[in-house]
Formats: C-alpha cells, sequence, structure tokens
C-alpha cells in the first residue's frame, strides 16, 4: 500500500506494475477537486505515448497496480 499525500500528487511520477501497450511510466498532469479543494481524481499521462487517463487518486495506493516513482 503506497502512502499517498492527494495535494502533492501533480507532477508525481509512477510506474504501471503491470504495463499494457508498452506504457509503463506516468506523470501526474491535473488534479480535479470538488468545491471544497477536496482531490477527487487524478489525470495521468503515459510517457511513451502520451495518452491520457482519468482516475481516483485512491487507486495510486494499490501497490499490486501502481508504484510510486520510475522504476
Amino acid at each position: 500500500m503506497n502512502r499517498i499525500n492527494p495535494s502533492k500528487l501533480l507532477l508525481s511520477k509512477w510506474t504501471a506494475a503491470h504495463p499494457q501497450k508498452r506504457e509503463k511510466h506516468f506523470l501526474v498532469t491535473e488534479l480535479f477537486r470538488d468545491e471544497e479543494g477536496t482531490v477527487l481524481t487524478v489525470e495521468l499521462q503515459a510517457v511513451l505515448t502520451q495518452r491520457n487517463q482519468r482516475l481516483d487518486w485512491q487507486a495510486l495506493k494499490d501497490s499490486d497496480t501502481w508504484l510510486s516513482g520510475w522504476k
């Protein structure tokens, strides 16, 4: 289980534990917040393909799927 402070996720680097379509390294490019400023979702961009995907920031806590940093 990765420990994460959601307010410090912007521009953080992540590695997919099980890469698909050669997309292994990702960068958090945007944070989406509610009216109170709480982070709800993040946008991840694949470094290789520049493809964007949006997911719940808490999904990054799963160390079986995501590793913090670029490995």
